[in-house]
């Protein structure tokens, strides 16, 4: 059962979505941010829950509060982006909390050069966590604040959260 909830935050009303299992457990699915390209809307059949978000809603704060550097979430893994998209955000998920790495590094993490840079830009677009999968963290090489789903002025305001603005 798809389940939803909307939590409030530094950044607008973002949207919680899950997979339940039959023990009422909840795996993050999707995190999104208002106006995020790509965004997921509710669909028809999917349940209204935000008591199965409670975990999430407190790590989310406990992070914009800057009292968390790590989010320890059950997260949906099967069946979700492809093979080389999950390559990637394994590798953005590498990258420690208050530091930030370029497009480049994180193709040559997964060992991807020359054109295949701009491949991994979109596997990075496309990530379905915003905020808990930090892909916040990944900037142009000059420094610049391209590149986010939700925004430059969010992944910046992320960054200075985490204190690790380029400037």
């Amino acid at each position: 059962m798809t389940v939803y909830a909307r939590v409030e935050g530094p950044l607008g009303a973002m949207l919680l979505v899950g997979e339940e299992s039959g023990d009422g457990a909840v795996a993050l699915v999707s995190l999104s941010l208002p106006e995020q390209k790509g965004a997921v809307a509710v669909r028809e059949g999917w349940r209204h829950a935000p008591g199965a978000f409670v975990p999430v809603a407190a790590q989310l704060e406990e992070y914009f509060a800057g009292r968390r550097r790590v989010f320890d979430l059950p997260v949906a893994a099967g069946g979700i982006g492809s093979e080389f998209q999950r390559r990637v955000w394994r590798a953005v998920e590498d990258i420690p909390y208050g530091t930030t790495a370029s497009y480049g590094e994180v193709a040559a993490r997964v060992g991807v050069s020359g054109a295949g840079v701009r491949a991994v830009g979109t596997a990075i677009g496309r990530n379905p966590l915003l905020v808990v999968r930090p892909c916040h963290r990944v900037i142009g090489a000059d420094g610049s604040m391209r590149g986010y789903a939700a925004g430059p002025e969010r992944k910046e305001r992320l960054l200075g959260i985490e204190g690790a603005l380029v400037r």
